[in-house]
């Protein structure tokens, strides 16, 4: 295929770097960069189509790229894949579709983390979040009730591919995530709730973390909705210092899930 003018899949595919609901009408969103393009192919991501500057001679990597994702190639006109490119874009620009929803995990896993981001309003921060639960060993990111989406291109970029790696659910609220921990007790796994406040009764290197946990972190102007509050079994804290009056909630998160971690390699709270 060949695009030389700003046809109807041209502008479909604009539409997908600004409309979520064109995104998720079309079921397709766009992804730029090395990292997170060969990530997308290393998963088994649907690739549906794969854009390139028809005036370029395709490197190796694109070629493979090309090659294992077994996307229609597309040739555009350079000045259109500008347009679609952003400062990372290389070579290439992926189409790739939008996955069905995963199932939160049920299985039997004692060190389960699972991190919840009620509400969050900006791209980049769910993007930010999701590379950092991959980076500690989360099994999945579960984004709340009226959030930003996550195939949006920034949510993406700050992701560095880890979008493609670590499952991430949508869930309307707060009542189907606490659903699935009641299960997961029932069925003999005692998974804590564990909410993430700046007033959190103890400090999060205090608090036993090395068990099967399900960490909440806030919108990042509003913090935690009353009922995510009321449904956590402790709120930690992150003692800071210095001018600022809290820290960026994908930052917070990082600082737990590194705390997290932290326990876990050596076996307790203060270890």
């Amino acid at each position: 295929m060949r695009v030389t003018t700003r046809n109807a899949s041209f502008q479909q595919w604009q539409a997908l770097l600004t409309n979520r609901a064109k995104r998720h009408r079309a079921g397709e969103f766009l992804v730029h960069g090395v990292r997170p393009i060969s990530l997308a192919v290393d998963h088994g991501w649907d690739v549906r189509s794969v854009i390139y500057p028809d005036d370029h001679s395709l490197s190796a990597w694109a070629r493979s790229i090309l090659d294992r994702s077994g996307a229609r190639p597309v040739a555009m006109a350079p000045e259109l894949f500008t347009e679609l490119a952003d400062k990372e874009s290389a070579e290439l620009i992926a189409v790739v579709a939008v996955p069905d929803v995963p199932e939160l995990p049920l299985a039997d896993d004692p060190h389960l983390l699972v991190v919840v981001f009620d509400r969050p309003s900006t791209p980049g921060n769910v993007g930010t979040l999701i590379r950092s639960a991959d980076a500690f060993g989360a099994a999945a990111v579960v984004v709340t009730g009226h959030a930003a989406d996550p195939y949006d291109p920034k949510s993406v970029r700050a992701s560095t591919g880890s979008l493609f790696a670590l499952p991430v659910i949508r869930a309307e609220g707060h009542a189907e995530v606490l659903e699935w921990v009641a299960r997961l007790r029932a069925g003999g796994l005692p998974v804590q709730v564990v909410g993430t406040d700046e007033h959190g009764a103890v400090d999060v290197a205090d608090h036993d973390l090395t068990g099967p946990t399900v960490v909440l972190v806030g919108n990042e102007t509003t913090g935690l909705s009353t009922a995510w509050r009321e449904a956590a079994d402790v709120l930690v804290r992150i003692p800071i210092t210095g001018a600022a009056s809290s820290l960026n909630a994908a930052t917070a998160a990082t600082v737990v899930l590194y705390e997290i971690n932290r326990q876990r390699s050596h076996g307790s709270a203060r270890g």
